[in-house]
């Protein structure tokens, strides 16, 4: 059941951010498995506050420092997909969330890697999703990153994509 829900996850993810970019083309791989992750650095620069993004109050997960809130979409039974874009590499924004969530979450794709952090229990009756949160490279295969959906913004692209999936209002995360 567990490996259906990530897949699921997987493909949602997926979905929410091929329909707005071009697939990777095969190329380069990433560095061999087992390579240690990076620690995170701390926030490389201050990022302006925007009044729709939602907070780590209001998703009940923490958000990467240096994080840009993108987009949200209607998930289904209640539930919103929180999209951020970050500057970041894939390993350092793992290993962060890794340290917050207290939990090694699961490397679901090697390419492009993609890993997931399914925190809570999952309720088919009453969820579209499992929450938790899920990091994409959007650097595999030569790809230059997500492009930002901002017109002339800095920076033009995100290397990483992180998608957070809280449970639906009134109900507990663990």
């Amino acid at each position: 059941m567990r490996i259906g829900l990530t897949l699921l996850g997987c493909l949602a993810l997926a979905a929410v951010v091929a329909a707005q970019t071009p697939q990777p083309f095969p190329g380069a791989g990433q560095p061999p498995r087992g390579t240690p992750a990076p620690r995170p650095a701390a926030p490389a620069r201050e990022v302006p506050a925007d009044p729709g993004a939602p907070t780590e109050a209001t998703l009940g997960f923490p958000i990467y420092p240096t994080a840009e809130f993108i987009v949200s979409y209607d998930a289904g039974r209640g539930q919103r997909y929180y999209v951020f874009g970050s500057t970041a590499t894939f390993p350092e924004i793992v290993a962060y969330y890794r340290l917050q969530l207290k939990t090694k979450g699961d490397l679901v794709f090697e390419q492009p890697a993609t890993h997931m952090f399914e925190v809570g229990r999952f309720r088919q009756e009453t969820m579209a999703f499992p929450p938790g949160v899920t990091v994409k490279d959007y650097t595999w295969g030569g790809m230059q990153g997500y492009p930002n959906p901002k017109r002339g913004a800095t920076p033009e692209r995100f290397p990483t994509i992180i998608m957070i999936v809280p449970p639906p209002p009134g109900q507990a995360q663990k």
